[in-house]
């Protein structure tokens, strides 16, 4: 989009997680000014798991800066291995590609969100929303505190369980369950197992699948 022709100059993102700050840094950066609204009271410290971001995510995350910040604190993948029943097989992986680098959801969101900030991105939290309404020119957020805001646009980046998705759309589907649970855990690896180092193991079972790899320390 560009700014010079579009009236668009200002943006309301709804969610506060990995997408929101993303977004409105990107839309600063493009020349309209965001504010995400978080529904929230406080910034989520250390909720979630390991995420692994291949490299077409860490050059997404180039555009806005946040690359090398990531790289940081994350741990490098330089290996694939699938282990299916009594077969270990070593993946090939592409030459001239970085590796897989596996970071804690906490971390990752931290590093997005003062990377916003940094930008001039600004953050209102409590802010639940409940409706949206329309204008020619514009559009109203309003808020569960009983406050409402007004921008150009309204993106909505809150989550799998959307209500900016149902605002949009009454009868778009909802999440479902998939039947999966997903845990994270640290373990003391056995002498016998001794993973390598930068390799990471798909072992799959009959009715589950699990994935290792060391840490660095």
């Amino acid at each position: 989009m560009s700014t010079a022709t579009s009236k668009v100059r200002t943006a309301l993102v709804i969610g506060g997680g990995i997408a929101g700050p993303v977004t409105a840094t990107a839309l600063l950066k493009a020349g309209l000014q965001a504010t995400v609204y978080e529904a929230y009271p406080t910034l989520a410290e250390g909720i979630g798991g390991g995420l692994a971001l291949a490299p077409n995510g860490l050059a997404a995350l180039g555009i806005i800066g946040a690359d090398d910040a990531v790289r940081a604190l994350a741990t490098q993948v330089t290996g694939t291995v699938m282990a299916v029943g009594g077969n270990t097989r070593r993946l090939p992986s592409l030459a001239g590609v970085e590796p897989l680098q596996v970071i804690g959801r906490g971390d990752l969101h931290r590093i997005l969100h003062d990377r916003a900030v940094e930008s001039g991105v600004r953050f209102e939290y409590g802010k639940r929303l409940v409706t949206v309404d329309e204008a020619p020119d514009s559009v109203t957020a309003r808020f569960a505190d009983g406050t409402a805001a007004t921008a150009d646009v309204l993106i909505g980046a809150d989550g799998v369980r959307s209500t900016v998705r149902t605002r949009i759309d009454p009868e778009a589907p909802g999440a479902g369950y998939t039947g999966l649970l997903g845990f994270q855990g640290y373990v003391d690896a056995s002498p016998d197992l001794d993973p390598e180092p930068g390799v990471m193991t798909f072992a799959f079972g009959k009715r589950a699948y699990y994935l290792f790899w060391k840490m660095a320390d």
